[in-house]
C-alpha cells in the first residue's frame, strides 16, 4: 500500500496487519549499534535491549501507556494503550503471566509499518477517541550518528470522531529497573528525580546501588514535548497486595493526572508522566514522549554470561569493557533528550524523506519491504560500535547473549545493507578485516576477531575459505563505491597477503592452479575437501577483484598472475564441476598435510573419507560468489549459460511449494504448509550418508541470494517470488516481520536483501568515473522511478520519455561525472549521455 499517515510528516505505508498477525509482531526502535525497544503488535512495549545486551520478552516492572479520557455528559474512560490479547496468553499458573493482563485494554487492533516507522492503531466502541500508538527513531544514511541516537520517539495520536470536544490524558509508566537486564538483577537504591532542564521536561531514571563498571549501569530519561498538563510522579505507593497498581489506577482514573507518592525507600520504584490534553470535533491531537537511555559499559565479547564459545575454552578476549560509541557523544540519558528534542524535526523530516523517497520508486513492494524491514538489525545488540568508531557485529543474538561472535567474515559476507547506506560502517569492518585479523606476513586472516583489538584481535585460530576471498570481493566493492585510492592502499599489503595465503602449500590452492581443493572451513560450519562450485566463485570472485585492484594501483604483473589464475579456475568450473545442471564437490582427501589454521581438525575422517561433505548436492549457496561479483560489477565467473541453469536447478530442486511433507533434523526456520528454497538437495539419490549439517534447512539470508541473482539474470518473477514466500513466512502471526533468524535473532545475513534493491534496478556506481547506471527502460517501458544509493549518498532517478533522466540527490554527496553533487542537487543527463547510462 502507499496510503500516507497523518497527522504530522506523512509516511508511506508499506504493510499493514490485521488482528490476527500482530502477535509476533515487535519493532526495534533504537540508533545504531545503541541498542532497542520493541513496539508490538498491539502497541505496548517489550525487549528493552538497552543494557548491553539481548533481553527478548524482558520489560521492566510497572510498564505501560494508559489513555483516560471524558466526553462531555458521560464517565471518564481509562484503558490501557494496546490491543486485545490473543488466546494463548490466557493460560498460567496463577492465570497468566501476560505484563498489565489485569487492566482493560481497547478492543480492536492492527498495525502498520515502514521501517523504521510503526504503529498500532485501536478502537474501543466504549471510548471516545481513535487512538494510534507510533514509534520510530531517526534514520539518516548516510550519516551514522544522526541514525545513531539512542531513542525511542512514541507518540500517541488521539482522533475525535465526535461532534463535541473531548478531554483526554495520556500516562506513560516505567519502572526503574537500572541494573537488571533480564538476566542478572543488581537493581538496587534506584531513584527518580523529576527535571525542566534545557527546555526538557520529565523524569531522569538514575542508581545509587549499581556498580558504575556494571554492564547495566547507566541512566533513562522518560521526557515528553509537551509544555501543558503535564503532571509527573517520581514513584509509586509502596503497598502490598498489589494495592500500588491500585492506588495509581484510581489516582489517573479520577481525572486524567496523577499525584506524587513518596518511595519509601524502594529500590526499584516506578515513574510516570501524564499529559493531558483537549481533542476538539472531528480533530486530532498527538502526546509525544522521548524515551532515551544511555548505558556505556559494554563488555568484550567473553563466554562469561554469554553463553558464547572460544578456541580451547578459554576467555582470551574479555571481559574487560570495550564501551560504547554513543555513549561518548552524549553525558547522560537527558543529555540526549535534550539533543534529540532540539533537532527533532529535522530528524524526522530526514527519515521521512528517505523512507519516502525508497517508497515510491516503481520496485515491488515485497522487495522494499525486505530490504527496509531488515535494515533493524543495524540497531538491535547484533551490531555495536566502540568508542573509537569501530563497528562490529555478532552473528546475530539469541534471547540473552549474543550468538557467535567475532565480526564473523563469512556470515557478513552476505549482506549488502551496510556498504550502500552507510559507508563507514562498511569500511570499519574491511579496516578491522585487514588490519587487525589479517596475519600480513601470512596472509591468515582470523574469520573471528576478539576485543580489545590491541590484545586479542587473532584470537581466533581459523580462517574461512568463504570468508577470507569474500572479505577482498568486498574491499573491491567498497574501494569502488568511494574512490579513494589512499583508503585501498592502507589496506593493499594485507589483502594482497590474504590473496597469497590461499597458495601456500597444503592450502586452498596449494598446486595454483586456480582451483580451491584443500581443506575449505566455510560458513556451513565444516570443512570441505576438494573443488567445490561454492568456494570456486568465493575464489574466482577474489581473483577478478584483485586483477582491478591492482591494475589501478599500477602492478600489472600481480594483476596479471590474479588473471591467469582466474582464467584457469574458471575453464576447470565449468570442465569439471558443471554436471549439466548445477556445480558439485569432487571430495578428494588430501594427498598431502593440511596447512594449520584451515580446519578445526583437519585429517580426522572416518573410515579414510571426510564427512560432512556436499557431494553431488544441488546447494542453494552455488553459485554466492557470482551474485557478489554481480553486485560488484566484475562481470561473469564462469559460462553463463550455466550459472543459468545452476538457479535454474535450485528452483527446480530445492524450492518447495509446500514443506508439509519435508524432515528436517536441524532447525526449523519455516514449516508446515509454507514455501521456502532448501539448502541442499540431492536429486539424483546419492546423498552421502552425514552431509553437512544444514542440508535440510532453510535460512532467509542465503534464499535472498538466490532472488537477488535471479533478478540480476533477468528473471524477475522467479526472484520475486522468492522474495514474497519469505515475507509471507514473516508476516505477524507466525515470526515478527523485523526479525528474521538463523543462528540467533536479527541474523546479519538476513540483509543480503539489500541486493535485490539493486539488482532490480541494475545500479552500479564507480566513484571513479562519477558513473551511476542502471538496467535499460524495457520494452513499452517508457518512464521508471529508481532509488539508488552509493553508501555515501542516496538519491533517486527518474527516467524520462525520450531518453533523459533526472537524477537526485536526497542526502550526501555523490560524484557524477566531473560534479560533486550535495543533497538538494539535481542533474539532468540528456539520453545516451554518461554517467547515466539508461
Amino acid at each position: 500500500m502507499n496510503t500516507p499517515s497523518s497527522p504530522a510528516l506523512a509516511w508511506h505505508i508499506l504493510r499493514r496487519y490485521d488482528r490476527d498477525h500482530l502477535g509476533r509482531i515487535a519493532l526495534p526502535v533504537g540508533g545504531i549499534a545503541t541498542g532497542t525497544v520493541a513496539l508490538s503488535g498491539r502497541g505496548g512495549l517489550r525487549d528493552f535491549e538497552w543494557a548491553n545486551r539481548p533481553a527478548k520478552h524482558y520489560r521492566p516492572h510497572n510498564t505501560h501507556l494508559l489513555l483516560w479520557s471524558k466526553a462531555q455528559g458521560y464517565g471518564a474512560v481509562t484503558r490501557l494503550l494496546e490491543g486485545p490479547l490473543p488466546a494463548p496468553a490466557y493460560e498460567g499458573w496463577e492465570g497468566t503471566s501476560v505484563p498489565n493482563a489485569g487492566l482493560p485494554r481497547f478492543s480492536h487492533a492492527a498495525f502498520e509499518a515502514t521501517y523504521p516507522f510503526g504503529r498500532a492503531l485501536l478502537s474501543d466502541p466504549d471510548v471516545p477517541l481513535l487512538a494510534m500508538v507510533e514509534a520510530w527513531n531517526p534514520l539518516s544514511p548516510p550519516d551514522m550518528d544522526r541514525s545513531g541516537l539512542p531513542v525511542m520517539v512514541l507518540r500517541v495520536h488521539l482522533t475525535n470522531p465526535t461532534a463535541a470536544p473531548v478531554d483526554a490524558s495520556v500516562a506513560f509508566s516505567l519502572g526503574n529497573a537500572i541494573g537488571d537486564d533480564g538476566v542478572n538483577s543488581l537493581a538496587k537504591a534506584g531513584r527518580i528525580t523529576a527535571r525542566d532542564v534545557g527546555g526538557v521536561s520529565g523524569l531522569l531514571y538514575e542508581t545509587d546501588g549499581v556498580p558504575t563498571n556494571a554492564e547495566t549501569w547507566g541512566t533513562v530519561a522518560l521526557t515528553t514535548t509537551a509544555t501543558e498538563g503535564v503532571s509527573h510522579r517520581t514513584a509509586w505507593a509502596r503497598r502490598s497486595w498489589g494495592d500500588s497498581l491500585l492506588d495509581f489506577w484510581d489516582d489517573f482514573s479520577a481525572d486524567g493526572r496523577v499525584d506524587a507518592r513518596e518511595s519509601d525507600g524502594e529500590d526499584r520504584p516506578t515513574g510516570t508522566l501524564a499529559v493531558r490534553v483537549v481533542v476538539p470535533p472531528g480533530e486530532t491531537t498527538a502526546v509525544e514522549f522521548l524515551l532515551t537511555w544511555h548505558f556505556p559499559n559494554r563488555m568484550s565479547w567473553t563466554p562469561d554470561g554469554r553463553g558464547e564459545w572460544l578456541p580451547g575454552g578459554g576467555n582470551r578476549t574479555g571481559p574487560p569493557i570495550v564501551g560504547n560509541h554513543y555513549t561518548t557523544r552524549f553525558a547522560d540519558a537527558w543529555h540526549v533528550a535534550e539533543s534529540v528534542q532540539n533537532e527533532l524535526v529535522a530528524l524526522e523530516t530526514e527519515t521521512v524523506a528517505f523512507v519516502n523517497a525508497f517508497c515510491a520508486s516503481d520496485m515491488p513492494d515485497e522487495i522494499k519491504e525486505a530490504a527496509l524491514f531488515n535494515l533493524s538489525a543495524l540497531r538491535t545488540q547484533t551490531v555495536f560500535r566502540t568508542p573509537d568508531g569501530n563497528v562490529f557485529g555478532w552473528e546475530g543474538t539469541h534471547d540473552k547473549h549474543g550468538s557467535c561472535f567475532g565480526s564473523c567474515t563469512h556470515v557478513w559476507n552476505y549482506e549488502q545493507a551496510t556498504a550502500f547506506l552507510f559507508a563507514p560502517m562498511a569500511r570499519s569492518f574491511r579496516e578491522t578485516e585487514f588490519l587487525h585479523m589479517t596475519d600480513r606476513a601470512t596472509g591468515h586472516m582470523a574469520f573471528r576477531v576478539g576485543l580489545p583489538l590491541e590484545k586479542h584481535a587473532r584470537c581466533w585460530e581459523l580462517a574461512a575459505a568463504d570468508g577470507q576471498m569474500g572479505c577482498l570481493l568486498k574491499l573491491y566493492r567498497d574501494w569502488k563505491l568511494s574512490g579513494n585510492d589512499d583508503w585501498l592502499r592502507s589496506l593493499w599489503e594485507q589483502a594482497k597477503s590474504a590473496l597469497r595465503f590461499a597458495w601456500i602449500p597444503g592450502g586452498w590452492d596449494g598446486d595454483r592452479d586456480g582451483v580451491m581443493e584443500g581443506c575449505q572451513h566455510n560458513t556451513m560450519d565444516v570443512e570441505y575437501y576438494g573443488a567445490n562450485g561454492q568456494m570456486a566463485f568465493w575464489y574466482l570472485g577474489a581473483l577478478r577483484a584483485m586483477e582491478e585492484m591492482a591494475r589501478h594501483l599500477g602492478e600489472a604483473r600481480f594483476a596479471d598472475e590474479c588473471r591467469a589464475l582466474f582464467e584457469s579456475g574458471s575453464r576447470s568450473l565449468d570442465a569439471d564441476l558443471f554436471n549439466g545442471e548445477f556445480y558439485i564437490q569432487h571430495v578428494a582427501v588430501p594427498g598431502g598435510a593440511v596447512a594449520g589454521g584451515l580446519g578445526h581438525d583437519p585429517g580426522k575422517f572416518v573410515n579414510g573419507e571426510p564427512p560432512h561433505q556436499l557431494g553431488n548436492a544441488c546447494l542453494v549457496d552455488q553459485t554466492v560468489g557470482q551474485f557478489l561479483a554481480h553486485v560488484c560489477g566484475l562481470g561473469y565467473l564462469a559460462e553463463p549459460g550455466n550459472v543459468n541453469a545452476a538457479l535454474s536447478a535450485v528452483m527446480r530442486y530445492n524450492r518447495r511449494a509446500d514443506l508439509t511433507g519435508h524432515f528436517n533434523h536441524m532447525r526449523s526456520f519455516a514449516l508446515g504448509g509454507e514455501s521456502a528454497i532448501l539448502m541442499a538437495t540431492y536429486p539424483h539419490g546419492d546423498r552421502p550418508t552425514r552431509p553437512f549439517p544444514y542440508f535440510n534447512e532453510v535460512m532467509t539470508g542465503f534464499e535472498y541470494t538466490v532472488a537477488a541473482h535471479l533478478l540480476y539474470e533477468g528473471r524477475d518473477d522467479e526472484g520475486l517470488g522468492v522474495v514474497r514466500a519469505i515475507r509471507e513466512r514473516y508476516d505477524g502471526a507466525k515470526r515478527s516481520p523485523f526479525d528474521e533468524a538463523e543462528c540467533g535473532h536479527h541474523y546479519a545475513r538476513a540483509m543480503a536483501s539489500w541486493a535485490c534493491v539493486l539488482a532490480w534496478s541494475g545500479q552500479t556506481y564507480d566513484a571513479h568515473t562519477g558513473s551511476l547506471r542502471f538496467k535499460p527502460l524495457a520494452d513499452g517501458e517508457s518512464t521508471r522511478h529508481d532509488f539508488w544509493a552509493t553508501g555515501d549518498a542516496w538519491g533517486t532517478a527518474e527516467s524520462c520519455p525520450g531518453g533523459e533522466v533526472l537524477l537526485s540527490v536526497g542526502n550526501g554527496t555523490v560524484q557524477i561525472g566531473d560534479r560533486l553533487l550535495r543533497a538538494g542537487d539535481t542533474e539532468i543527463i540528456p539520453p545516451g549521455t554518461e554517467p547515466v547510462l539508461q
